[in-house]
């Protein structure tokens, strides 16, 4: 998450550092978790420079830990991605996301309390998998394919799809007056959104303003040359679709039509 916001700018990740605190250290579960985060790091070609592991009792139940990080990343002031270039008629890309990502989980726990359903069941939605390992795929890293799209040259704005959905996020990249219009039939919808929404009985306004619903990012890139930089993100094995495009508005600054059928499908 912290690596897909510094790209968001233009901005390279230097290093990444963690903090890790329990009750009393699981040596076994730590060496997990730091195994991932330089997983992580690898993926977005930075460093895992140090951290800090701290022991609480007292502070933590048995098996509980505490887990917070934070990365540097560095562009020069006069490359950076700010948006203020966006314009009418721009076209919006989206790149798909792995899944819930790291959003929303308090309304994921809600509906699979209300569905009483276990966490280490079958996912309905993920032949497979337990549903604790479908809901907790690890979040997708774009830094190394947003990086070469912005080298080739086009793109304007950058939105990390995070808490927020694709209705809040979006807008704080666009300058005043501009909105986006997306259409949800333009992308495939990842079936576990398919599942909260009808399961969960979670309505299509409220699934756009807190998941990704399958955008982890969104790229505003000029008209004439989203055609090549959908072409570089394939080329870095992202699947990139166009989902919509830049529009005046004195309204409402991120719409997304076509959710019902979307989530029907999927």
């Amino acid at each position: 998450m912290c690596v897909n916001d510094l790209v968001v700018q233009g901005a390279e990740p230097l290093f990444f550092l963690d903090y890790f605190a329990s009750g009393k250290l699981d040596v076994n579960a730590a060496r997990d978790v730091i195994a991932g985060i330089a997983d992580g790091c690898k993926q977005a070609g930075c460093a895992l420079v140090g951290g800090e592991t701290a022991e609480m009792p007292g502070m933590y139940g048995d098996g509980d830990y505490d887990l917070a990080g934070f990365s540097v990343g560095a562009v020069e002031r006069s490359q950076a991605i700010t948006g203020q270039t966006i314009g009418d008629g721009d076209v919006v890309l989206g790149l798909a996301s792995s899944g819930v990502h790291s959003n929303g989980f308090s309304l994921v726990r809600r509906v699979v309390a209300d569905l009483k359903l276990s966490y280490d069941a079958p996912a309905p939605f993920a032949p497979g998998k337990t549903l604790g390992e479908a809901l907790l795929a690890p979040t997708r890293i774009y830094v190394k394919s947003c990086l070469a799209a912005i080298k080739a040259g086009g793109v304007k704005g950058l939105a990390h799809i995070t808490g927020g959905g694709l209705i809040e996020n979006i807008p704080r990249v666009l300058p005043d007056g501009l909105g986006v219009e997306l259409d949800a039939s333009g992308w495939n919808m990842p079936p576990v959104f398919g599942w909260l929404a009808r399961d969960g009985k979670v309505a299509a306004e409220e699934m756009a303003r807190t998941f990704n619903c399958g955008i982890g990012m969104v790229v505003i890139v000029e008209a004439g040359k989203a055609d090549a930089i959908v072409a570089s993100f394939a080329a870095a094995g992202e699947t990139a679709t166009r989902i919509g495009k830049v529009v005046k508005t004195a309204g409402e600054r991120s719409v997304v039509a076509g959710l019902d059928a979307a989530f029907a499908k999927a």
